[in-house]
């Protein structure tokens, strides 16, 4: 089964950087959208940022031009840095990976779509 964990959260003052990492691992074939959402309390879980495997990527409009999503595909990894935090960033940064297992003597490659446990991020003076 695919594990995904992400790492890189913490506190930060208004208008710092962080930089977020979420590393997939296990018998994957292949992965085709890693994407960054979060969840913050009392509130619903938002998408904030996806990349696909031929590097398209997509930002929130509340993120656009402070974040930046990319992806190491030798690594299995997404990041996302963060700039220009505001306090409204504060939350829970959940990755997901999606993409294929191997197949098992069959021409499908089974689908896969794996979320990590999350990397609290704090924004705050």
């Amino acid at each position: 089964q695919v594990q995904v964990v992400e790492s890189g959260g913490g506190l930060v003052q208004p208008g710092g950087s962080l930089r977020l990492s979420c590393a997939a691992s296990g018998n994957i074939h292949s992965i085709n959208t890693m994407d960054w959402s979060r969840q913050a309390p009392g509130k619903q879980r938002e998408s904030v940022a996806s990349v696909t495997s031929g590097g398209t990527t997509i930002y929130a409009a509340a993120v656009k031009g402070r974040f930046t999503i990319s992806r190491d595909d030798l690594k299995n990894t997404v990041y996302l840095q963060m700039n220009s935090l505001k306090p409204e960033d504060t939350a829970v940064y959940l990755c997901n990976v999606e993409g294929h297992l191997p197949r098992h003597g069959g021409g499908i490659y089974p689908a896969f779509n794996s979320w990590g446990q999350g990397t609290q991020v704090t924004v705050s003076s």
